[in-house]
C-alpha cells in the first residue's frame, strides 16, 4: 500500500496526508471557493471554521474525493485526484456527518451499519463479512459508548447516538484520514459534550493519521486539535497553529463582528462584544 511521503521542501519530515494547491471551485459562473493552498501532515488535527457559505463543506468534499475542483490540484495520501482510482483511495478516508446519516437505513442496527463500512457500503447484502468484522464493529461502538444500543434499530437512536454511530462507521476501515463535517450540529448540550469527549480521545490516538473537522463554532473544537483554517466568502482568512489562528482578530474578520475568544479547560469559547466597548482585537 502506497503511503504519503514527507515533503522535503517544507523542512518537516512528517508525511503529507493532504496537499491542496490553487484549489478553486466555481458554480454558476461564481467562485465559491479558492484559490486555496493547504497542507495537512501526519499527526495533525485541523478545525475548519467560518460562517455559512464560506466553503467549508465544499473544501471537505474535494479532499474527500467526492467533488471535482474547477481548477488546482488535490493530493491525498500521496495520490493525486484524477490520476488514480478514487474509489480505492476513498477506502482510506473516513467521513462522518449529518448528510451521511441521512443515507443510512433506519431499520438496520448500528452493528450492521458500522460493519458495512468495511466495504464502503450501506447495505449488508452484497458482501461477505467475517466474525472479526462484526467484533470490530462492536468494539468501535463500545469505544463510543454505544454498546447498549448496538442491536437496536438505527431509527430509534437519539441524535447523539446516531452521530456517534456515523463516526464509528467512518473508523471501521481504519482510515488514514478522517473527515468530520459539523459532527456536533443539531445536538443538545449533553449529546454535544459527550461527543466532544469522544473526539478528544480520538484526537489523542495515533490513528487516524490526520483529522479534519468542519464547524461554525469554536466551542465545538475538541481539546487536542492542533491547527485551524478559517474561511470567509470562499477565501482563507488565516491558517496555521490553532492557538494563533483562533483569535479575536481572525474570527472578527471572518464573521464581520467584534468577537472575543476566551480559553479554558483546553477549549476556546467565542462571544460577541458590544461594538461601543470592544477592546482592540488581539
Amino acid at each position: 500500500m502506497t503511503r504519503a511521503a514527507p515533503d522535503p521542501a517544507s523542512g518537516d519530515d512528517r508525511a503529507v496526508v493532504v496537499a491542496v494547491r490553487a484549489l478553486t471551485v466555481r458554480r454558476g459562473g461564481r467562485t465559491i471557493l479558492g484559490p486555496i493552498d493547504l497542507t495537512v501532515r501526519a499527526g495533525e488535527r485541523w478545525a475548519v471554521l467560518g460562517p455559512n457559505g464560506s466553503g467549508k463543506t465544499t473544501l471537505l468534499s474535494c479532499i474527500g474525493l467526492e467533488l471535482w475542483p474547477t481548477s488546482g490540484t488535490v493530493e491525498v495520501l500521496g495520490q493525486r485526484y484524477g490520476r488514480i482510482d478514487s474509489r480505492e483511495l476513498r477506502r482510506r478516508i473516513g467521513s462522518a456527518g449529518s448528510a451521511i446519516e441521512g443515507s443510512l437505513r433506519a431499520d438496520l442496527t448500528p452493528v450492521t451499519l458500522v460493519m458495512t463500512a468495511r466495504h464502503a457500503a450501506t447495505e449488508p447484502w452484497w458482501h461477505v463479512y467475517s466474525d472479526d468484522d462484526r467484533e470490530r464493529a462492536r468494539m468501535l461502538l463500545g469505544d463510543l459508548g454505544l454498546r447498549h444500543v448496538a442491536d437496536h434499530p438505527f431509527g430509534t437512536l437519539s441524535a447523539g447516538e446516531r452521530r456517534r454511530t456515523s463516526i464509528a462507521r467512518a473508523l471501521m476501515p481504519d482510515p488514514d484520514l478522517l473527515l468530520l463535517d459539523e459532527p456536533a450540529a443539531n445536538l443538545d448540550l449533553g449529546a454535544r459534550e459527550t461527543l466532544l469527549a469522544d473526539l478528544t480521545r480520538l484526537a489523542a490516538a495515533p490513528r487516524p493519521s490526520a483529522i479534519m473537522l468542519v464547524s461554525h463554532h469554536v466551542e465545538e473544537i475538541p481539546p487536542g486539535f492542533s491547527h485551524a483554517l478559517v474561511l470567509a466568502a470562499g477565501q482563507v482568512v488565516a491558517s496555521g497553529p490553532l492557538e494563533t489562528v483562533v483569535s479575536d482578530e481572525v474570527l472578527s474578520r471572518a464573521f464581520g463582528l467584534p468577537i472575543r475568544i476566551e480559553r479554558r479547560d483546553g477549549r476556546a469559547w467565542a462571544r460577541m462584544t458590544r461594538r461601543d466597548d470592544a477592546e482592540p482585537a488581539r
